[in-house]
Order: structure tokens, then C-alpha cells, then sequence
């Protein structure tokens, strides 16, 4: 998500407004119209940069998602493939990160207290 600067947009208008002064206004020394758009420009360059960037790391990012998808199909599809060939139960199954038919745990049920009930 692009970067906005409700601080870059306030110095905007402050700038607008001091271009509309019929005589440049005097702040003292330091405080200059000139360098007030400097910083701004800076500010504002900077940031254009930065979403630029950021941009770029977004295209990247998908990228790496896709790749992250594909592999993770291939993932299943080795897996598949060495339960076809070697069966569920074998330990060639169990290498490629399979859990082995006689491995898996059996659910048990929880017993009822009091005993079977008769239906009426």
C-alpha cells in the first residue's frame, strides 16, 4: 500500500497560500519561503522513492506467493506419487514425510457412564 503524508499535503497548502502573498512575507532568516519548498520537495521526492520501491517489493512478493504455490502442489504431487508407487504403509512412504497406515492412531471412543442404555 502506497505511503501517503498528511504532513507533505499541509506544507502543499501553507505553500500555496504563501505564493499568493502579493510581497514574500518576512519570518525572520531561517524561515524562508525557499527553504520551506525545499523541505517539501524533499519530502515529497523521498516518498515518491520509497512507493517506488515499494512497488517493486509488491511485484516480488507475488512472485514469491506463485512459486510458493507451485512447489507446494509439487510437494503433494511427490508425495502422492510415492504412495502409488511404494504404498501407504511402506517406509519409502514415510521418507518423503508421509505418516504410515499402521502409524496413525486409532480414535478412541470415550464410554458412556452407566452403561449401555435400553431404548423404550
Amino acid at each position: 500500500m502506497k505511503r501517503k503524508s498528511a504532513v507533505l499535503e499541509t506544507a502543499k497548502q501553507r505553500l500555496a497560500g504563501l505564493n499568493a502573498f502579493s510581497t514574500a512575507p518576512d519570518f525572520g532568516p531561517s524561515l524562508t519561503k525557499a527553504a520551506y519548498q525545499t523541505r517539501a520537495t524533499t519530502l515529497e521526492t523521498r516518498l515518491a522513492s520509497y512507493n517506488e520501491k515499494l512497488s517493486s517489493l509488491d511485484d516480488d512478493q507475488n512472485e514469491i506467493d506463485g512459486l510458493e504455490e507451485e512447489l507446494n502442489q509439487w510437494n503433494k504431487r511427490i508425495l502422492s506419487a510415492g504412495e502409488a508407487a511404494y504404498g501407504s504403509g511402506s517406509s519409502e512412504y514415510e521418507m518423503l514425510g508421509g505418516t504410515r497406515t499402521s502409524d496413525r492412531r486409532r480414535p478412541t471412543r470415550k464410554g458412556t457412564k452407566g452403561g449401555p442404555t435400553s431404548g423404550t
